[in-house]
């Protein structure tokens, strides 16, 4: 059954290469789900949280470390397998109940793709919103924006750091709640 209450907004990290070139035998992997809840009703947002992830199919470099804060110390204290953050993910936020969303279409895609790759029920709905296009047809703007131009374009700040899931996820539900608006 269908629940309107709520949106879930996801912001992926993914390992990444500084020349955006993936090493032969790897594949990118989610390190980070970001996810928040933002209550339709009152613009609430709700339930933040990061769930890291082991990569299974590649590593940490640097570059990804730099821009992102994840490091192997940090997947090694409170990384989980994918399968199971997949499921943590369905169990807490019900998203294949509802409407979700994310800021671009990199999480919608790579959540499918990794969810295929190894075999992991996919814990999303068919009903995925993607902010930025919206956000640029609400705003008239001829070009798409990154998160944080299209913050400083509606006069929020960027709570938290950049490339950190949690605070993309909660910064995404904020442009969002100003759409709905």
């Amino acid at each position: 059954m269908y629940k309107p209450d709520k949106i879930v907004v996801i912001d992926l990290e993914a390992t990444c290469w500084g020349d955006d070139e993936i090493p032969i035998g790897s594949s990118v992997d989610i390190l980070e789900i970001g996810i928040c809840n933002l209550v339709v009703a009152t613009g609430e947002i709700t339930d933040k949280q990061s769930i890291y992830v082991i990569p299974e199919r590649s590593e940490i470099t640097p570059f990804c470390t730099e821009l992102t804060g994840i490091t192997h110390d940090l997947i090694s204290e409170k990384g989980i397998p994918f399968a199971e953050a997949c499921k943590i993910v369905r169990e807490q936020y019900e998203p294949e109940q509802r409407l979700w969303a994310g800021y671009g279409a990199f999480d919608r895609i790579q959540m499918e793709k990794q969810c295929r790759d190894l075999q992991v029920p996919f814990p999303m709905g068919n009903s995925y919103l993607n902010i930025m296009p919206l956000f640029c047809a609400k705003m008239k703007l001829t070009g798409m924006r990154g998160l944080k131009r299209a913050l400083r374009t509606i006069n929020e700040p960027f709570d938290g750091l950049h490339h950190n899931g949690a605070d993309d996820a909660y910064n995404a539900a904020k442009v969002l709640r100003y759409i709905l608006k």
